[in-house]
């Protein structure tokens, strides 16, 4: 039987797990917005869904796997305020649903470490949002039988998303707060968690997925500049420093986030254990 998975808001993690999944023979579908998004997942090779707007119900019955990375807003999870009743009717065929959610949950910590068995005390308005839509899907996992899995995912970079262009650029900043720390993870390490809790399911678990290496946002700024031979940003003073309110929500928060389970449980090694691994990925694949 084709594996299915339906992949809701078929952004960028979930298209790195399709480059996973397609050559093993998996059917993708992917929601977008937009017929023009809907052309580029048609050239990756997934199966198109404009949604909202086309049916879900023949998706629906042939899904074997579903996969939600839609965020929240303040009208709470737009897959679930949708398609509730549809996904609860699909649940007996479906064999692994993940839900990514966010370390947000787990609040400030003062720089502190923090594994899955934290209380969640989230401090900004987004993770709070994370925590309800997390309550959510596991009241439905509870009333149905979905075979649930939550991953809260660390900072997100990869390609396309790291420092060097703003450093090429000249426009980067070392946002400098005292104590503040963030922990990351490479976007192919995304995907190769993902697909281990596909083949080795356990309904009900939440993993934390991050890399080794939780660091001052600075640092890593200052080692991109490094490795191109550019001068180093200059630091600006988070107090002083002019932000965005979204930009500075960021730092509202600082932990290091523990990421054991994924290891001891689904046999993962990390790709890239440290930002500075990922960025030497990069910068390869920049010359390439």
């Amino acid at each position: 039987m084709t594996k299915t998975l339906l992949s809701f808001g078929h952004g960028y993690s979930a298209r790195a797990l399709s480059r996973l999944l397609l050559p093993r023979g998996w059917r993708i579908i992917g929601t977008t917005r937009t017929h023009e998004k809907a052309d580029s997942l048609r050239a990756d090779g997934v199966a198109p869904l404009i949604w909202p707007g086309d049916a879900l119900s023949e998706p629906l019955a042939t899904a074997t796997h579903l996969l939600i990375s839609a965020g929240p807003d303040a009208a709470g999870d737009p897959v679930l305020n949708a398609a509730r009743a549809q996904i609860a009717d699909a649940a007996p065929h479906i064999d692994w649903v993940g839900y990514l959610s966010t370390t947000g949950v787990y609040g400030d910590h003062r720089g502190g470490w923090v594994d899955e068995d934290t209380p969640l005390t989230p401090s900004t308005r987004r993770g709070k949002l994370r925590v309800e839509a997390e309550a959510a899907w596991r009241a439905l996992a509870a009333e149905t039988g979905l075979p649930l899995h939550i991953f809260r995912l660390a900072g997100i970079y990869g390609p396309g998303r790291g420092p060097f262009a703003k450093v090429r650029a000249g426009t980067a900043r070392r946002i400098v707060k005292p104590g503040q720390v963030f922990s990351r993870i490479h976007v192919e390490d995304i995907a190769q968690v993902l697909a281990a809790s596909i083949a080795r399911p356990n309904p009900g678990a939440v993993y934390n997925v991050c890399d080794d290496d939780p660091a001052p946002p600075e640092d890593v700024i200052a080692h991109a500049a490094d490795m191109l031979g550019l001068p180093l940003p200059p630091a600006e003073d988070f107090e002083t420093a002019e932000m965005t309110p979204m930009a500075r929500s960021f730092y509202a928060e600082s932990k290091r986030v523990r990421n054991d389970r994924i290891k001891d449980e689904l046999g993962v090694d990390l790709i890239y254990p440290s930002y500075r691994d990922g960025l030497a990925a990069l910068l390869r694949d920049d010359a390439a």
